[in-house]
C-alpha cells in the first residue's frame, strides 16, 4: 500500500476532499519526514507549531490542493516568520507582512511546513547559503540541488513536500528541476502578482511551480496565478484552469530547437546533448514538427543581461553595518550594480526589451521552443563557488545554465522536464518554452510528454 508521500499532491488533495485524511495528518506526515529525512538542505527554517495550527483550523478551498503541505521559499516576505532571503546579513529578520505568493498559497488552504533554502538573495544558480546546509539533490547528495530555488527543489524531491512554490530570474525554477528530477515552471511575465514589493522592474523574475508531475504544477500554477490591485502589469487570463490544459491534446505543433549555448562558449555535457536528441525524437514521435533554428538572441544580448542583474543585486536594502556579513560574490555584483548610472540603467532596459523583441519575432512562427535545460550534470557542491574570485564564480554559473536566462529576457514561460536519466540515475531535464502568455499550450504538450516518457516511479535514495 503506498505512503501519503508516494501519492501526488493531487492525490492527496482528494483524500482531504473526501474527508479520507485531515490536513493534520498529511502535516505531521511530512513534519516528521522533515526531521528525520532532511539531510538535503531542503529547509531554512521548520513551523510545525505554524503549520499544525493552520492545519487544525482548515476550511475547504477550492482549489484541489487545498489542505496539502507546501513550503514557502526564504526570499518571500511571511509574517511572523524568520525570512533571511539567504543572507547572513537578515538571519534574524520576520517580516510584519506577507507577500502575495504567501497569501495565495494560503488563501488557496495550503499548508506551509516553512522556509525553503535559497542562496544569498537569490541569486547564483547554486544554494550554499550562510544561514543553512547547501541544498543538494536526493540523487546524489555530493552534488548541487542547483539555485536559486534549491531547497524548494530538494525538498520536493526528497519527499519532505509534495510541492512548492520557487522564483525564477534567470532560471532559478528550471535549474533546480534539472538538479533534482523535477517539473519546474516559470510561468510567463506578469502571470504571477509581485504584490507587494514590486522589487523587479526589470520584469526578469517571477514565482513559480516545483513539483513531480505536470499536473501538480499546473495546479499549483492555478493557485499562484491572476493580478492584484496596484500591478502595473499583468498576463491575459487563460481560458480555463491551468490544470484543465493537461487534458486536452496539445495538436500537431512546429517545436523549434537549437544547441547552442546562448550566453556563453562552453561544451555541452554529452548527457544533456542526448536529452535533447532523445525529446526531440519523442517529439517527432508524438506528430510534431521538429525545426532546426538559430539562436534567437545575439551574444551582444550578455552584458545588457548582467547589467540588469548588477544593478538588482544592489536594489537588496542591506543596512550599511551589515555589509560586511554579505557574501563575496553578493558584493561584486552589488558594486558592478552601483557602478552603473541611471541613465544607464534606463538604456540597458530599453537595449534588452528590443532584444527580447527580435527573439519573439524569429520564433513567432513556432508553437514551442527546445534546448537542454543546463549544460552539464549537476557538480559537486562548492565547484561553482569561488569566493577568492567572484568573476570566476559568475562564469563558471553561466557556463552550468546557458539557455535559461533567455526566457526571462523574452518573458515566455518555460519548463523543465525530467525526461533524461544517467545511467547512475542522475536527473537531465530538458527545456521547453512557449510564446508569451500560452501557459495552457505548454502544459498540454509537457502532460502529452509525461505520458509518453512517465518519470513517476523515479524515486532518490532515502525516499
Amino acid at each position: 500500500m503506498a505512503e501519503l508521500h508516494d501519492l501526488t499532491a493531487l492525490e492527496q488533495g482528494a483524500l482531504v476532499r473526501r474527508r479520507e485524511v485531515s490536513p493534520r495528518e498529511l502535516v505531521d506526515h511530512y513534519l516528521d519526514r522533515v526531521e528525520r529525512l532532511d539531510d538535503v538542505g531542503g529547509f531554512v527554517t521548520v513551523t510545525p507549531e505554524r503549520a499544525r495550527a493552520r492545519a487544525d483550523a482548515w476550511e475547504q478551498g477550492e482549489s484541489p490542493l487545498s489542505g496539502v503541505p507546501t513550503a514557502v521559499k526564504d526570499l518571500n516576505l511571511t509574517a511572523g516568520v524568520r525570512t533571511t532571503f539567504g543572507s547572513a546579513a537578515f538571519r534574524d529578520f520576520v517580516p510584519e507582512v506577507s507577500d502575495g505568493v504567501v497569501l495565495s498559497l494560503e488563501a488557496a488552504g495550503l499548508v506551509s511546513l516553512g522556509k525553503t533554502n535559497t542562496p544569498e538573495f537569490g541569486s547564483p544558480c547554486y544554494t550554499e547559503p550562510d544561514v543553512a546546509p547547501p541544498a543538494v539533490t536526493p540523487y546524489d547528495r555530493s552534488r548541487t540541488a542547483g539555485g536559486s530555488s534549491g531547497g524548494a527543489a530538494a525538498a520536493v524531491a526528497a519527499g519532505l513536500v509534495p510541492l512548492a512554490q520557487g522564483s525564477d530570474g534567470g532560471g532559478s525554477i528550471r535549474i533546480p528541476a534539472s538538479c533534482c528530477g523535477l517539473v519546474g515552471l516559470k510561468p510567463t511575465r506578469g502571470r504571477i502578482s509581485g504584490h507587494p514589493m514590486y522589487g523587479d522592474p526589470v520584469g526578469l523574475a517571477t514565482a513559480g511551480p516545483l513539483a513531480r508531475t505536470v499536473r501538480d504544477a499546473a495546479a499549483l500554477l492555478d493557485v499562484l496565478a491572476g493580478r492584484r490591485l496596484g500591478d502595473p502589469s499583468w498576463a491575459p487570463e487563460p481560458s480555463g484552469t491551468f490544470l484543465a490544459a493537461c487534458e486536452r491534446e496539445p495538436g500537431r505543433l512546429r517545436v523549434a530547437r537549437f544547441v547552442r549555448p546562448v550566453i556563453a562558449d562552453v561544451a555541452v555535457e554529452a548527457d544533456c546533448v542526448a536529452a535533447w536528441e532523445q525529446a526531440s525524437s519523442l517529439l517527432a514521435s508524438l506528430g510534431h514538427e521538429v525545426v532546426d533554428v538559430d539562436v534567437p538572441l545575439p551574444r551582444e544580448a550578455v552584458p545588457v543581461f548582467e547589467t540588469c542583474w548588477a544593478v538588482l543585486t544592489a536594489l537588496s536594502v542591506v543596512p550599511p553595518d551589515r555589509e560586511p556579513l554579505l557574501r563575496p560574490l553578493t558584493r561584486w555584483l552589488a558594486e558592478r550594480g552601483r557602478a552603473v548610472s541611471g541613465p544607464e540603467f534606463g538604456l540597458a532596459i530599453g537595449a534588452m526589451r528590443r532584444f527580447a523583441a527580435g527573439a519573439l519575432t524569429a520564433l513567432a512562427p513556432y508553437d514551442a521552443v527546445l534546448t537542454p535545460t543546463l549544460a552539464a550534470l549537476p557538480p559537486l557542491v562548492g565547484a561553482m563557488r569561488d569566493d577568492a574570485d567572484p568573476t570566476r564564480d559568475f562564469a563558471a554559473q553561466k557556463a552550468f545554465t546557458p539557455w535559461t536566462s533567455a526566457w526571462n529576457v523574452t518573458g515566455m514561460p518555460a519548463v523543465s522536464l525530467p525526461l533524461h536519466w544517467t545511467p547512475a540515475g542522475l536527473p537531465v531535464g530538458v527545456m521547453l518554452a512557449a510564446r508569451p502568455a500560452e501557459e495552457e499550450l505548454l502544459l498540454s504538450l509537457a502532460a502529452q510528454l509525461e505520458a509518453a516518457a512517465p518519470w513517476a516511479d523515479r524515486r532518490p535514495p532515502g525516499w
